[in-house]
């Protein structure tokens, strides 16, 4: 709790692993981003596993911060090193260091709105009740992108394998109930982590792995907690498009553990077979699908589809072998 008369603190978390240079361009965004008066904010970065100059880049930010003659001065950084693979453990060795009030997630191949700091100290002005506030994820599209991936037709590619996350343009009580929010975009009252605890090292990405879940999986915690969530539109970071993401196999492996972790999460009831029978079906029509396609946007997407339908058979397997763990605990 803030003291009377003390200003209130955000502090900008991000972990980072050997993406020096999308890492760069995440501080400068910050760092161009219009400041709030009256809050003092400061950026923790928690660099995972890193051997690609990521270490030097943060000392030397870290020392011309002082001295920067940009007007205002470079927001004031803290790393630390955690030598253990996986974003989860980066996040986890970051949450004894944070000292503010509020805490705000941003992905190291994100760059935030110029209006993103201020919306952020509003809205939790705004919303005192709100634990947890979530805004908009957008694809940062530039024009290089290749077709299909506006395609609104009945060969849509959907999820996209760059993250998106948006429900309009009013803000909105309980947003969980329409779709749970990622950790790409999330704000939370600090003292939250003393109810909820770390983020499970379970689930997340590993290096440059495609699992993920660890902050969808810490949402829902949090939520069976009591903790209250916010949708705010006016929170806004856009996402990298990287082309490799844009290309046939990345899409095809993304949906294949998006869907894994996905129904990894939400666990298996025992009163189901150990692979539903539905789940065989889907992979079945999928796989004719595949071999009976006509055109490349065909195939693409019936190649997604039968991801997705076996990633979803990955994830009921892992929530099984899940099962004993979690009754112990």
């Amino acid at each position: 709790m803030t003291e009377p008369g003390a200003k209130p603190t955000l502090t900008v978390l991000i972990s980072s692993h050997n993406r020096v240079g999308l890492l760069k361009r995440t501080l400068r965004y910050l760092n161009e981003a219009r400041r709030p008066a009256g809050w003092n904010i400061d950026v923790l970065v928690a660099a995972n596993a890193c051997t690609d100059g990521t270490h030097a880049m943060l000392d030397r930010y870290v020392l011309d911060a002082p001295v920067a003659p940009a007007e205002p001065a470079l927001l004031r950084l803290r790393w630390v090193a955690e030598p253990h693979v996986g974003k989860s453990f980066a996040l986890n060795c970051a949450i004894p260091l944070l000292t503010s009030g509020l805490v705000s997630f941003v992905d190291d191949d994100h760059r935030v709105d110029i209006a993103y700091l201020e919306s952020v100290c509003r809205a939790a002005e705004r919303y005192p009740d709100a634990d947890i506030l979530c805004g908009r994820i957008l694809p940062d599209w530039d024009g290089s992108e290749p077709s299909w991936v506006h395609d609104e037709g009945p060969y849509r590619i959907y999820p996209l394998p760059v993250p998106r996350y948006d429900l309009g343009d009013r803000p909105l009580a309980s947003p969980h109930e329409v779709t749970t929010p990622g950790g790409g975009n999330l704000v939370l009252r600090t003292a939250l982590f003393d109810r909820v605890g770390d983020f499970s090292v379970a689930y997340g990405p590993v290096g440059r792995g495609l699992g993920g879940a660890e902050d969808h999986q810490w949402v829902l915690r949090a939520i069976a907690s009591g903790a209250k969530v916010q949708y705010v539109p006016d929170i806004v970071q856009y996402h990298y498009v990287d082309p490799e993401r844009l290309k046939t196999a990345y899409v095809v492996r993304k949906a294949y553990e998006r869907s894994a972790s996905a129904v990894r999460v939400g666990g298996a009831a025992d009163d189901q077979a150990i692979i539903p029978a539905y789940m065989i079906r889907k992979a079945a029509e999928y796989s004719f699908a595949v071999l009976a396609s006509v055109g490349p946007h065909q195939r693409r997407f019936h190649l997604v589809r039968l991801a997705a339908s076996l990633g979803e058979i990955k994830g009921r397997l892992r929530a099984r072998m899940d099962e004993p763990r979690v009754k112990r605990a």
